[in-house]
């Protein structure tokens, strides 16, 4: 078994930061009490001070549609070649914020936003996590692997160099 270090204020958003902006794509999940729930891949474009995460959506996509009618969300990040796992649970508002799209807009947005920065479509997502958890190695992958295939070929059981644990956000 790993170890368990829960953390909380300053420290649980720089590890939320830390492992956000190292994994960047989140599965973006609403209607999360019905089954099946909507997921979509999203890109994070910030977490800001607060611990909130941003991200550019489009008004018209359904996403922003079901965040209208129901405000709780789970952003699932996984990065698997470096054992990297996040799961946030939060209330999401959909904002027009001229300001926070300036922030964050890269020439890549306009893929979705051709008329760019002012594009009458474009919106910002803000989640506001209430819940967070993760999972990650203390050593890495690699380091992982290595101590898996020694305790397949030796008598003792697998020194587990995991670490998880909650982000207390608020």
């Amino acid at each position: 078994m790993g170890a368990i270090k829960d953390i909380n204020g300053r420290e649980a958003i720089a590890k939320m930061k830390e492992l956000i902006d190292d994994i960047d794509i989140c599965m973006f999940c609403t209607n999360i009490p019905d089954i099946p729930f909507n997921t979509r891949p999203m890109s994070t474009q910030e977490v800001d001070e607060q611990g909130n995460i941003w991200f550019l959506s489009s008004a018209s996509s359904n996403k922003n549609f079901e965040i209208r009618q129901d405000e709780d969300v789970q952003l699932i990040y996984s990065k698997n070649q470096d054992a990297h796992f996040l799961t946030v649970y939060g209330k999401a508002d959909v904002l027009r914020d001229k300001d926070k799209i300036e922030a964050m807009w890269s020439p890549i947005a306009k893929a979705w936003f051709h008329e760019g920065k002012d594009d009458p479509d474009i919106t910002v997502i803000r989640v506001r996590p209430e819940y967070a958890y993760y999972w990650t190695t203390k050593h890495g992958k690699v380091v992982s692997f290595i101590k898996i295939l020694t305790a397949m070929v030796s008598p003792t059981k697998i020194n587990d160099d995991g670490v998880e644990g909650t982000l207390e956000i608020k």
